[in-house]
C-alpha cells in the first residue's frame, strides 16, 4: 500500500503538467497560513483568557463566530469564482486577512474580538482558502480530486506544525499583539505575489479544462442549486459534514485549554498542536489517495474511528498530562481529522459535480462550517456551567461516529444522475 500511495501522486502531476505544480504549491503554502492562524486560535484563546478574564464561552464564540462567517460566505464565494475566477478571490482575501490581523493587534474590547475576528478575519481566511482552493485544483486534476486535494490540503497540516509552536513562542516573548503582527506580516509576504504569479485559473496558461469544454457541459442534465436543494442526499451530505465537523473542531480548539487545565503547560499544549499537524500532513495525502483507490466511505470510517478513539486518549491525557498519552491523542486526532479535507470536496465532487459545482459546494461548505462553529461554542457553554469537560468529550466521540454511519447512507459510491436544471 505504501508503494501505491507515494506513486500515485507522482503521476497525477505527470498527466496533469507542469503548471499544475505551480498551482499546488502555491495553494499548499496560502491554505497553511490561512489555517495555520484558524488552528492558532487555541493558543489564542488561552492568552485572551489570561489577559482579560473573559469566560471561555465568550472567546470560544469569537472563533464559533468566525467559522459561521466561513462558512456564510461560501456560496457567495462559489458565485464570485465562478465570475472572477479563483486567482481574483484569493489574492483579495489575502490583503482581507492580512489587514485584520493587524486590526486584531489592538482588540482591547469583545465586540472588538467578534468584529476583527469572528467577521473580518474568518472572510480574509474564506476568500483565500477553502472554496476557492477547492475550485482551482478540482478544474485542474478533474480524475483525481481526492489526491490532488490531499496533497494541497497538507499545506494545512504543515501551518498547523509550524504556525501554532511560532505563535505561541512569540505571544510568550512579544505578547499576542505582536504576534498576530508577524503572522499578518507572513500572509502578506506570501498570499498575495504568490497567488498573483503562480496560479492560473482553469483554461488559462495551459490548465487542463478549457471554457469552451466548460460551455459544453453546461448543456447537459447537471445539478443546479435549485435542483440540488430538493436532493435528500444533498442534506444528509450536509448533515454528515456538520456531525463530522462538531467532533472535531471542538477537540482542535479546546484542546490546549483542557491540557493546560490538567496541569501541562501552554507551550506544551501548543506543541501538542503542532503534533496534530504533522500526523495531519500524513493523513490528508494519504486519505486522499486511498478514497479515490478503495472508496469514500471505507476511508472516511477509518478515519473518523481514529477521532472517536482519540477522544478516549485525551480523556486519559487529562489525568496523566506529562505520560505519553497527550502525544498518542495529537496523533490520533491529527490523522483521523485530516480526512476532511480531501473527501468533503471529493464526496460532494462525486454526488454533485458539474458546471454549478462552486455554488453547490459553497452551500455543502456552510453546513460544514454551521457543525464546525457549533463544536466549540458547546464545549465552551458546558465548561461555563459545569468547570469541567466532561459532558463535551461525549459529544464529540458520539459526533464522531455518527458522521461516517450517515455516509454510508448518502453512498457516494453510487450518485444519482444528474436531472435537468
Amino acid at each position: 500500500m505504501s508503494v501505491v500511495i507515494a506513486r500515485a501522486p507522482s503521476a497525477v502531476f505527470q498527466r496533469a503538467g507542469a503548471g499544475a505544480w505551480r498551482v499546488v504549491v502555491a495553494t499548499f503554502v496560502t491554505l497553511g497560513l490561512a489555517y495555520g492562524f484558524w488552528y492558532a486560535y487555541s493558543v489564542f484563546l488561552v492568552a485572551f483568557l489570561r489577559e482579560f478574564g473573559w469566560s471561555r464561552s465568550v472567546v470560544a464564540g469569537a472563533f464559533s463566530l468566525l467559522v459561521v462567517m466561513h462558512g456564510v460566505s461560501g456560496p457567495p464565494l462559489g458565485w464570485l469564482v465562478e465570475r472572477f475566477g479563483a486567482r481574483a478571490v484569493i489574492a483579495t482575501g489575502g490583503a482581507l486577512l492580512t489587514g485584520s490581523l493587524l486590526l486584531g493587534a489592538h482588540i482591547d474590547a469583545v465586540w472588538q474580538l467578534y468584529v476583527v475576528i469572528g467577521v473580518l478575519a474568518a472572510l480574509g481566511v474564506s476568500a483565500a482558502g477553502w472554496v476557492p482552493s477547492v475550485v482551482l485544483i478540482r478544474a485542474w486534476f478533474p480524475t483525481h480530486v481526492g489526491t490532488a486535494l490531499g496533497i494541497a490540503s497538507a499545506g494545512i497540516g504543515v501551518g498547523i506544525f509550524a504556525l501554532v509552536p511560532i505563535t505561541q513562542l512569540l505571544i510568550d516573548a512579544v505578547g499576542w499583539r505582536w504576534a498576530l503582527r508577524v503572522l499578518a506580516a507572513m500572509v502578506a509576504v506570501w498570499v498575495i505575489p504568490a497567488t498573483l504569479l503562480l496560479v492560473r485559473n482553469a483554461g488559462h496558461a495551459g490548465a487542463p479544462v478549457a471554457r469552451p469544454a466548460l460551455a459544453a457541459t453546461s448543456s447537459r442534465p447537471h445539478w443546479a442549486v435549485r435542483t440540488v436543494l430538493r436532493s435528500w442526499r444533498f442534506w444528509m451530505t450536509g448533515a454528515v459534514f456538520f456531525a463530522g465537523s462538531v467532533a472535531t473542531q471542538m477537540l482542535l480548539v479546546h484542546q490546549v485549554a483542557y491540557l493546560v487545565d490538567h496541569g501541562a503547560s501552554a507551550l506544551v499544549g501548543a506543541t501538542l498542536v503542532g503534533v496534530v499537524g504533522i500526523a495531519s500532513i500524513v493523513g490528508k495525502t494519504g486519505w486522499g489517495t486511498l478514497s479515490d483507490r478503495v472508496g469514500r466511505e471505507p476511508t472516511y470510517t477509518l478515519a473518523f474511528a481514529c477521532v472517536a478513539l482519540s477522544v478516549l486518549f485525551l480523556a486519559l491525557a487529562g489525568a496523566h498530562p506529562h505520560s505519553p498519552l497527550p502525544y498518542a491523542y495529537a496523533i490520533l486526532i491529527g490523522v483521523g481529522y485530516a480526512v476532511t479535507a480531501p473527501l468533503t470536496p471529493a464526496i460532494a465532487s462525486d454526488l454533485f459535480g458539474g458546471p454549478r459545482f462552486p455554488r453547490i459546494f459553497g452551500l455543502l461548505h456552510f453546513m460544514n462550517s454551521l457543525g464546525g462553529a457549533a463544536g466549540p461554542w458547546i464545549a465552551g457553554w458546558l465548561f461555563d456551567r459545569t468547570g469541567s469537560y466532561a459532558l463535551a468529550l461525549p459529544i464529540a466521540a458520539g459526533t464522531a461516529l455518527l458522521a461516517p454511519a450517515l455516509l454510508w447512507v448518502v453512498a457516494p459510491r453510487r450518485p444519482n444522475p444528474a436531472p435537468r436544471a
